[in-house]
């Protein structure tokens, strides 16, 4: 079945002119580049070198049971990188320098992803199509998870605030395993690929050596040179349970949650609503004014200025925040945020358990 996207409201709002003159008069009066800077940079490089650091180390300590908790702080580095170093290069937000783009966005195949497929769930189906059942497939788990009202409801998701928790740290190595390879296929049938001028043969060819390669560094060697065999595979598990438990939170955290809408495509397959009004009705940010949580997911916690804005980099979303919360305030538009953490991470708990107990309406 081909791909039939979406059509938003093309009616240019007052709400968007302004919001999109005031976000450019900050640049412009700031004299800053939308893009990374020398903090970022710095953020960057440190952080692959502290993921790659604890890999080499483990080759010093691989008998010990130190190596478990090298493995974690792996597992770290993936989330850490993931978020805040190939999440704005893939967007184009890291530099107007594609190639600087393509060096950060690439590092996603050193951690077990394949770039390509990241690209379109996230980038193309996410980003435009956010919280609509069918379209957006971080919401869409098949019938292990209800994460919208509109999906249809099952006896064992009554138990889904419970269960998530554990299931969520399998989200990296399923990725690495087997979804990039039946995801691939899916986008080929669907004309997503050719949409994004990518050959499926060649495609596939890439990913499997991609996959080679990084199997071979972050698995088979540590089995071929470490002593201990299992306490490879149990380093290995923790270090994507990790980064599994680190993403999925993170990224739940942001649209999971009650105060969102949720939609689904009616037969004429249009939203009366522009998307950037249905970006602010999708999605809330939490802990606003924590600088390590804020510096260590790249940003996340500012999901609405991520979604309005994707192409400019995370490091300037506290700033526009402000800006974005007060044109929202001035034209009655919701602008919702959690205080920290918790409250943020406690609310998707009540949402899970509402939603495994809500009839279809």
């Amino acid at each position: 079945m081909n791909f039939q996207p979406i059509i938003f409201d093309k009616s240019k709002s007052l709400f968007v002119k302004t919001l999109k003159k005031r976000v450019d008069e900050y640049f412009k009066s700031n004299k800053i580049s939308k893009y990374a800077n020398f903090s970022m940079y710095l953020k960057s490089f440190s952080l692959i070198i502290f993921y790659f650091g604890s890999y080499t180390t483990l080759y010093l300590y691989n008998q010990s049971y130190y190596s478990i908790f090298l493995w974690f702080m792996m597992g770290v580095g993936m989330a850490g990188i993931g978020m805040s170093v190939m999440h704005d290069a893939n967007h184009g937000a890291y530099s107007k320098n594609k190639n600087i783009n393509k060096f950060f966005g690439f590092f996603i195949t050193f951690l077990g992803g394949s770039y390509i497929n990241w690209k379109i769930q996230h980038n193309v189906l996410h980003h435009t199509y956010t919280n609509i059942s069918s379209m957006d497939e971080d919401i869409d788990s098949g019938s292990l998870f209800r994460f919208s009202p509109d999906q249809k409801l099952r006896k064992h998701h009554r138990f889904q605030h419970l269960y998530a928790w554990f299931l969520y740290g399998l989200m990296t190595i399923q990725w690495s395993i087997e979804k990039d390879f039946f995801q691939l296929v899916r986008y080929h049938k669907k004309g997503l690929l050719k949409i994004q001028k990518k050959n499926f043969s060649k495609e596939m060819m890439l990913l499997i050596f991609y996959k080679t390669i990084y199997y071979g560094y972050a698995l088979i060697l540590p089995l071929i040179f470490f002593k201990t065999w299992w306490l490879v595979l149990i380093g290995y598990f923790i270090m994507h349970y990790t980064a599994g438990i680190i993403l999925s939170v993170v990224f739940q955290c942001a649209h999971v949650m009650e105060p969102n809408e949720f939609k689904s495509p009616n037969k004429e397959r249009t939203i009366k609503r522009n998307w950037f009004e249905h970006q602010l009705n999708t999605t809330c940010n939490f802990a606003m004014n924590s600088k390590i949580l804020s510096w260590f997911i790249g940003g996340l916690n500012f999901q609405i200025e991520h979604h309005l804005f994707p192409n400019i980099c995370h490091i300037h979303y506290k700033k526009l925040s402000k800006i974005v919360q007060t044109t929202a305030k001035d034209f009655n538009i919701p602008y919702k945020s959690y205080k920290n953490m918790f409250s943020a991470v406690h609310n998707h708990y009540k949402f899970l358990k509402y939603l495994g107990s809500l009839k279809i309406a």
